[in-house]
This record gives structure tokens, sequence and C-alpha cells, in this order.
């Protein structure tokens, strides 16, 4: 298989205290992420050109072409998931659903789907949106 490099920038996200709420209910837990994706998540990301590139159970790793698509990606979902209260409703704080981002820019080794190096790595520096 042939690989290649191109410049990208890599949205890595997961959900804080996954391993928690899992434990406190996995099978609500896994319902509401299924949903915050289908619902936000995955629109945004198809919204602002991005390809998903790996899921891990919580966690994504998004390919954007630019940066400003991958920041304003990160932004909109956070700006949508604070403007849904619904998405909520009725759960302590601490069984919510936050998600954590990382944004890096850099050169990847593309190989078929999937993308090596250390800005895919690098993404990797959780910040809380």
């Amino acid at each position: 298989m042939s690989q290649t490099r191109r410049l990208a920038a890599i949205l890595a996200a997961d959900v804080a205290g996954y391993s928690r709420l899992m434990g406190a209910d996995e099978e609500g837990t896994h319902e509401r992420l299924k949903a915050l994706r289908r619902e936000l998540v995955d629109p945004k990301i198809a919204e602002h050109h991005g390809r998903i590139v790996k899921t891990t159970g919580d966690g994504l790793l998004v390919e954007f072409a630019g940066v400003v698509d991958a920041v304003r990606c990160a932004v909109e979902v956070q700006q949508a998931k604070q403007a849904m209260p619904e998405r909520n409703a009725g759960l302590r704080a601490e069984n919510r659903i936050e998600l954590r981002t990382g944004i890096n820019l850099g050169d990847v080794i593309v190989e078929g789907d999937d993308l090596y190096g250390d800005a895919a790595d690098g993404a990797i520096s959780w910040t809380s949106v």
C-alpha cells in the first residue's frame, strides 16, 4: 500500500469521565453518546467538510483540510450542546456527557484511510470545550 503525506488539521474528541459514566449507567451512557453523535457531532463534522478517520468507543479522530474548519466545528458543537438543555435534562452534573477536544495542524502520513504522525497523535492534548 502506498503512503503519501499531506498537511491536515486533526480534531480529536472524547468524553470526559467516560469510564465513570459507563460504570454508573452503561446502557444510558451509550445511548446518550450515540444520540449526541447522530444529532449533533456527525452533522457538524460533515458541515465543516471533516472526515472521521477513527472512532474508539467515546473517541473520534477527525481530519479537516484546514484549521479554520476544525475550530469552527469544535466551537459549533460546543455552542449547540450548551443551547440544548433538554439533552441533559434530569441528569445530575456528574452524569452529563462533556466533550473534550484537541486540534493539531501538521504533516500526516496517509496510508489507506488511516493517518499517522505527530499531527495525528499531537491532537490529543485535551482541552474541554
